[in-house]
């Protein structure tokens, strides 16, 4: 527990144990861990230690989700309780060994952002305030072509776990008669994400466009269970994220710690887990155990990526009937076939003889 360590680690005199604690052995290199007992998780009297000894715990299995991926930095300096920020750029002074890559933003502006390589790279990042990694969904050789599909189930208010797990077999049913596979994971807070690896042909423009032709499918086979829909007001069920895929959104990667109160993994599964999974019983205590006993049904997620060709041919399909694009994030320019950008109800206001 964390207490019983909290003794080893003073047991000799404080100097020594200052000294232990501080100087973390990772990847055969020495990384400094300032401030090792302050408390970030309140409720479950965790510590950046704590934090750090979990990654150094499933770092080989986190890196399959990091390694060669540019990753923001989202910082919570003061633990849970206090105010995130994101950061892009990783600081002017670092180690000469940490890696990186420069990636660009759909506003223009580029960022030199960490490359997780190593588990010396994820206790450099626990240091910071780190609490759980978001990486792109590119490798550092290709920054344009994501190899990766990510399909994020975020359920509406009052939407029981129940129905995420209903929907996450829909999706894998959706994946099969396209012929892709995936792997289920707890996105660690209230929803799962499904994560689909794909041959790197296709830009960020084409991958959302899968994604969404995947969203507007599941939503057919299920309407009173899911939706594609982009506007909070007309939401039901389970909402499909298909624009996580959008260049510059990110998600929680694999075996990452959720800034929650209990300190819940976002931990991936195998599709047998799926209907009977609770979040709250994968935690930072209990995942490292899991790995050990379970093994990691992640592992083999790079052997056989897929290609996008036929969720691409649905999405022709759907835009032939007049299904034409769905509304992007905010700060994306306006894209050709996109809706007005405006909430439903109030564009009815803005019709002649509407309230303006």
């Amino acid at each position: 527990s964390s207490r019983r360590r909290h003794t080893r680690w003073n047991c000799s005199s404080r100097g020594l144990g200052d000294v232990y604690k501080r100087q973390i052995q990772a990847a055969g290199r020495q990384v400094r861990l300032s401030n090792p007992d302050k408390v970030y998780f309140p409720a479950a009297g965790l510590t950046k230690r704590d934090l750090c000894d979990y990654y150094l715990g499933v770092a080989d299995a986190a890196l399959v989700h990091l390694r060669e991926r540019p990753t923001t930095l989202k910082r919570y300096v003061d633990g849970i309780a206090g105010e995130p920020f994101f950061q892009k750029r990783v600081p002017e002074t670092r180690p000469d060994w940490l890696q990186t890559a420069e990636v660009h933003f759909p506003s223009g502006r580029s960022a030199r952002e960490l490359v997780a390589a190593d588990a010396a790279h994820l206790v450099w990042a626990v240091n910071l305030g780190v609490i759980d990694f978001n990486p792109w969904p590119v490798r550092r050789a290709d920054l344009d072509r994501p190899d990766e599909l990510r399909i994020d189930l975020d359920p509406t208010p009052g939407v029981p776990f129940s129905q995420v797990r209903e929907v996450a077999l829909l999706v894998r049913d959706v994946l099969a008669d396209h012929g892709l596979g995936g792997v289920p994971k707890t996105s660690g807070s209230r929803g799962i994400h499904v994560l689909v690896r794909i041959v790197p042909d296709e830009g960020f423009d084409e991958v959302r466009r899968a994604a969404l032709a995947l969203a507007r499918e599941v939503e057919r086979r299920a309407p009173a269970l899911a939706t594609s829909k982009w506007w909070k007001e007309e939401r039901h069920g389970v909402f499909i994220d298909y624009n996580q895929n959008a260049r510059d959104r990110t998600v929680a990667s694999a075996y990452s710690v959720r800034p929650v109160p209990s300190a819940r993994v976002s931990c991936p599964l195998t599709w047998d887990e799926v209907p009977d999974v609770d979040p709250d019983e994968l935690r930072i205590d209990t995942v490292p155990a899991r790995l050990r006993t379970v093994g990691d049904p992640a592992a083999a997620i790079d052997d056989a990526p897929g290609t996008l060709d036929a969720l691409l041919a649905l999405a022709d399909e759907d835009e032939a009937t007049g299904l034409g694009d769905a509304p992007w994030p905010p700060h994306f320019r306006k894209r050709r076939g996109e809706p007005r950008r405006v909430r439903p109800s109030r564009a009815h206001d803005d019709e002649p003889g509407g309230t303006p």
